[in-house]
């Protein structure tokens, strides 16, 4: 009889496959036998699966051939398989032990011996099975410890991760740390910079004084007192300072006054203040050239400084008395310029129908004083000679040499002379005696006899001449070069008539001269201030009047240069 199962799926494989080994047993196929049919159909099958298509299993009983006691069992594809055409497969299992018959429908009809052989082929196929699972066993068990293997891998993988990830987070932080750091250099230096710069801007002490509290409070101070000695009885009377300040006063070392240590370089920690004692103070010395000059006292404005900080108000200190020692020498230098130059000018001759008044103002800005002089003085012939001038430089040498050029000129004078000689002969002296000074004046003689005015220029701003009714003229004729120049000439002498009620105004560039609109507007000014007033005021009072031209011309400027003007009004 011969049987035939269609296979598509995994599931017509086992039906087949427990089909052929129930007839297998069925046939009288031994156990071992039938477990190698089994086996043998089973691996196949898995394989025609794996091709695709529709396989035909046949199996050939024995009766279908004659004098063959065997089993046979045939693999083919079907017409319409991917691999129709190829060679059948077969297998043979002998059946030496028949034991029933079977049907065409593939059941079998079972008897009590082949029950009994039966549950012998399944104890016999049971053990196979139980020897297939202790090798898929000891399977699992290899990849149970590969598996394991991996997962410690896993895990130090892990640990190394976390470590590494934790070195990325400190060196972040550090990275981080470093960067707040520079920053806070960085803004101390530009702090220090500016304040710096700020304090040396000025050459006056009282304003340096007075712009520490605002460059220190409230970023770097709760408070700043800064204690400066006029002399030496400063330190013998310190009742109103801090013990601290004392200390630094006399000690010359910053001194730190508080409840805890300040931890700070260069500084020595005191008991806390008693004049202050809710907040730390910091005393520095401020000294320039190993000269004591004072103690700058900080308050903090915290609960403490940090070390860098005081280390940059240390520094500070020390900046800034540097710039109080220069302002003190230069103040003392401009008041010695300024009391010479005072000294030196002249007390105006009394005239008879001739008023003179001067006005000298030194420069309230830098050293810019000594070098503007005016003088008045009598010839022999009875003329007045008069003069305004300006020597090149500033500060007492400059005082210096205008007393003397103002001395040879008196000399040179008493010979007589017009004003231009008088100034060719000037120059001769500064080309000769003093080749570095350099200097421009204007001279003008006023005689008694004679309604004229004759006056000369060197390198100076023209006279300007305010007429009796009221017109004003400047007398611009062409003036000679500057005084000590390297060049020979003679200066020419210029006459001008002179009506009485007439005022003649000598002045200096100071006086009008601006640096950012030149010199020709502020000429053009005081020519428009002398003849706003009348010959009667110019008669009553000349000193005011001179106060009174000077004030609008000065009143729009910082004066960073002397300033001399010399009015002569002849009455009328």
């Amino acid at each position: 009889m011969t049987h035939t199962w269609r296979i598509r799926t995994v599931t017509d494989a086992a039906r087949a496959r427990i089909a052929v080994a129930r007839l297998a047993e069925a046939y009288g196929v031994p156990t071992v036998e039938r477990v190698r049919l089994a086996t043998a159909l089973s691996g196949h099958l898995r394989q025609c699966l794996t091709k695709g298509g529709t396989w035909v299993l046949g199996l050939e009983g024995p009766e279908s051939s004659a004098g063959d006691a065997a089993l046979h069992a045939v693999v083919t594809p079907s017409p319409d398989a991917p691999a129709a055409g190829r060679a059948p497969w077969t297998v043979t299992a002998p059946c030496t032990e028949p034991r029933l018959a079977a049907g065409d429908d593939g059941a079998v009809a079972e008897d009590p011996a082949g029950l009994s052989e039966a549950l012998l082929g399944s104890d016999e196929d049971t053990a196979l099975v139980l020897d297939k699972l202790a090798e898929q066993e000891e399977l699992v068990a290899f990849h149970r410890e590969e598996l394991h293997q991996t997962n410690q891998g896993v895990v130090a993988l892990h640990a190394e991760l976390d470590a590494a990830g934790r070195a990325q987070q400190e060196a972040f932080a550090a990275e981080r740390r470093a960067r707040e750091e520079a920053e806070k250099a960085r803004r101390r230096l530009t702090f220090l910079a500016d304040a710096s710069a700020v304090l040396t801007a000025s050459l006056n002490h009282g304003e340096i004084v007075r712009r520490l509290p605002e460059l220190l409070v409230p970023q770097y101070a709760g408070g700043v007192d800064v204690w400066l000695f006029d002399d030496e009885d400063d330190l013998r009377r310190p009742a109103d300072h801090p013990n601290a300040a004392v200390l630094a006063a006399r000690t010359g070392r910053p001194q730190y006054a508080a409840d805890h240590p300040g931890g700070m370089p260069g500084v020595d920690d005191r008991p806390p203040s008693a004049l202050n004692a809710g907040r730390p103070l910091l005393c520095v010395p401020l000294s320039a050239r190993r000269t004591p000059l004072g103690v700058l006292t900080l308050s903090s404005p915290g609960t403490r400084w940090d070390p860098d900080d005081a280390v940059m108000l240390i520094e500070l200190a020390r900046r800034a008395g540097i710039a109080l020692d220069n302002a003190r020498r230069f103040e003392h230098n401009r008041d010695i310029a300024e009391t010479l130059q005072r000294a030196l000018l002249t007390e105006l001759p009394a005239t008879p129908g001739l008023s003179l008044a001067a006005r000298y103002l030194p420069a309230t800005h830098g050293l810019n004083v000594g070098g503007d002089w005016y003088d008045a003085f009598r010839q022999r012939d009875g003329s007045l000679i008069t003069v305004i001038g300006d020597v090149t430089g500033h500060g007492l040498h400059a005082a210096v040499m205008m007393s003397q050029l103002r001395t040879a000129l008196r000399a040179y004078a008493v010979d007589g002379g017009s004003p231009g000689r008088l100034l060719t002969r000037l120059h001769g002296y500064l080309r000769h005696l003093q080749p570095d000074l350099f200097a421009t004046a204007v001279i003008a003689r006023f005689h008694p006899d004679e309604q004229t005015l004759t006056w000369a220029a060197a390198g100076h701003p023209p006279p300007v001449l305010r007429l009796p009714d009221g017109r004003v003229r400047v007398l611009d004729a062409k003036p000679g070069a500057m005084l000590g120049i390297p060049l020979r000439q003679d200066i020419a002498d210029h006459t001008e008539p002179l009506e009485p009620g007439s005022t003649l105004a000598l002045y200096t560039d100071g006086l009008v001269e601006r640096r950012a609109l030149g010199i020709d507007p502020g000429i053009e000014r005081l020519a428009e201030a002398l003849g706003a007033y009348g010959s009667a005021d110019l008669d009553a009072d000349l000193e005011q009047s001179a106060d009174r031209i000077l004030h609008p011309l000065l009143s729009d400027s910082e004066r960073d240069d002397d300033v001399c003007l010399l009015l002569c009004h002849l009455h009328g």
